[in-house]
């Protein structure tokens, strides 16, 4: 495996709707309802990524990971989004994971290392003192992986509803500064 960490372009959308739908159907299996992960489709992420990609600045806050020309993996970050993101660190200082996946064929590979290394290195540089990102409930392969990178939980908790879908998340946050 040949690894390239790069901005995301617009004809990054299909990949990264690939990785974004098969990522969640692996590993939300169990902690969500499985008809939902049936539903999931690839030709709609890929068209939300598609707008998304393409509105100014948003680009270079997602970065992708190729093995070859495939998308193996991505993360978007930036700006806290939270008005209370103050309970993570400074808000003003405050940065956010707004989500990072890999391809199941490409977990335990080093793709997410390489991901969360370079989204940690980008938020730091814009000069965000904490960072901080939200984590499915009983999603434990994911909550190892960031506490292995020096994420911890705070005891923060939401939850988000969607049409058929009620998400409970717990926040991880890190030091950066």
């Amino acid at each position: 495996m040949v690894l390239e960490l790069r901005p995301a372009t617009v004809a990054d959308a299909d990949g990264i709707a690939e990785v974004h739908v098969r990522s969640w159907q692996e590993a939300y299996r169990g902690l969500m309802p499985q008809e939902v992960l049936d539903g999931l489709s690839v030709s709609e992420r890929a068209a939300n990524w598609a707008r998304i990609l393409g509105e100014t600045g948003r680009a270079s806050q997602t970065l992708v990971v190729l093995d070859g020309s495939r998308v193996v993996g991505w993360a978007s970050f930036g700006d806290a989004r939270d008005a209370d993101a103050d309970g993570a660190g400074s808000a003003v200082g405050t940065g956010e994971l707004w989500g990072i996946y890999a391809h199941p064929d490409a977990w335990s590979t080093g793709v997410g290392h390489l991901l969360i290394s370079a989204v940690e290195d980008t938020l730091r540089e814009a000069g965000h003192e904490t960072a901080y990102l939200w984590v499915l409930a009983g999603n434990d392969r994911a909550s190892g992986f960031y506490e292995r990178h020096g994420w911890h939980a705070d005891g923060a908790s939401k939850v988000d509803e969607r049409p058929g879908l009620v998400l409970n998340e717990l926040r991880h946050v890190k030091r950066l500064a």
